[in-house]
């Protein structure tokens, strides 16, 4: 079992309510950084916490929902360290981890019912990073990663 941060904006605050119960009942460790609540709030605060999570080691995954993980992608994919993904499909959460070593999935809680979200959240967890090939290019995102934040363009 693993440890998971969640976290989600007021349009998939349902959702992750409805993952967390099942993360839980798989046996997983759950941090839960919020929404606690439907009300209006901005997606970023919750990326940042859970990207922050996911980077200093706090936890092993982070799992963003909003209406649609593009807004939570792009926020959690500022901090160094995080590569954080949209995944509306089976194939894309497993190759996200396989060939990108993705360490936060982000879902559309407006484009992703509750039983796909589960299956697609199963089998992210599920899947390993390939390595090979692929180690040398996620190598290179991190170089350019770093690069950039050394020169204070992060």
């Amino acid at each position: 079992m693993v440890a998971v941060a969640l976290g989600a904006d007021h349009a998939g605050w349902e959702l992750k309510e409805a993952l967390k119960a099942w993360l839980i009942d798989q046996g997983h460790q759950v941090l839960d950084f919020g929404t606690h609540a439907p009300d209006s709030v901005d997606y970023p605060d919750y990326a940042a916490q859970v990207a922050e999570a996911v980077a200093a080691g706090k936890v092993d995954h982070g799992v963003l929902v909003c209406g649609t993980g593009i807004g939570m992608a792009i926020a959690a994919n500022k901090m160094p360290g995080v590569r954080a993904a949209v995944c509306g499909d089976t194939f894309t959460a497993r190759v996200s981890r396989e060939h990108n070593d993705v360490n936060v999935l982000c879902l559309g809680a407006r484009l992703t019912g509750r039983d796909l979200a589960r299956e697609i959240l199963q089998i992210w967890l599920d899947s390993t990073f390939a390595g090979d090939r692929h180690a040398r290019r996620v190598g290179k995102i991190t170089a350019l990663e770093q690069r950039l934040h050394a020169n204070g363009c992060r």
